[in-house]
């Protein structure tokens, strides 16, 4: 797989780094499109309320059966995903300590936060949970899916099935909820999923290990330059010229 080769460029002096492909965006929007679909077609299954969502999938008997091909391919696309970044998300000492010092993330005082690679331990949470959540709703929908595996169960385990599925699914959109605030929240994170990579003051703030290997791997600018680059000197007033 190529990577995209992190660059500077002229606009405003400001350092670009790459973060993601376009395969890995691609892969990203595709599996967040499907999270929409099955969770608007879930949810008009779900209560006679929301019932009148089928409509924008042509009723609810074409609902009904679109539905658990929608987690079929949302599982395969976050399978994708899962094998892509889960070597960057596995857990170590600077999540604890980020962990620890939640109120300095919550009120943006990042001086006080410890140096981190490239995700921290929030983003690793909804990684792992989603991981989870998506795995037990693929299984538990497979065992209520009774067009294909309907006489290999019977009514109790498909109840506690359904039961798990339900659960799984409400957990996995407050998740996601979460996940997009913080996209929102954090400014300039939305531009990694959008164009692919960052501002290198970005990259300094918040991932600033991640940015250190780099910076060292693709010989762009270095750690202090980015940060030279991102948070100029303030002027001094000039001397007056000798008499």
């Amino acid at each position: 797989m190529t990577r995209d080769v992190p660059h500077t460029t002229s606009d405003g002096g400001l350092t670009y780094v790459s973060r993601y492909t376009t395969v890995q965006r691609i892969n990203h929007w595709v599996t967040a499109a499907l999270f929409t679909m099955l969770t608007l077609s879930g949810l008009s299954l779900f209560h006679p309320s929301l019932f009148f969502l089928t409509g924008l999938f042509g009723g609810g008997p074409s609902t009904r059966a679109i539905h658990p091909w929608f987690g079929v391919v949302l599982f395969l696309s976050f399978l994708m995903l899962f094998f892509r970044f889960w070597s960057l998300n596995l857990p170590n000492r600077d999540d604890i300590e980020w962990s620890k010092r939640i109120g300095d993330v919550v009120s943006n005082r990042h001086d006080r936060l410890p140096e981190l690679g490239k995700y921290n331990a929030g983003q690793k949470i909804v990684f792992w949970g989603q991981s989870i959540l998506i795995t037990c709703m693929f299984l538990s929908g497979l065992v209520i899916w009774d067009q294909y595996f309907g006489t290999y169960t019977s009514i109790e385990p498909k109840r506690v099935a359904l039961l798990i599925h339900s659960l799984a699914a409400l957990c996995a959109i407050l998740i996601i909820f979460v996940h997009v605030y913080a996209g929102i929240w954090i400014k300039g994170t939305g531009r990694a999923m959008m164009r692919g990579n960052v501002t290198g003051g970005w990259a300094y703030r918040h991932h600033r290990k991640w940015l250190r290997k780099e910076a060292a791997a693709h010989g762009i600018a270095s750690e202090a330059e980015i940060y030279a680059a991102h948070h100029p000197a303030p002027a001094t007033k000039a001397e007056p010229p000798a008499k």
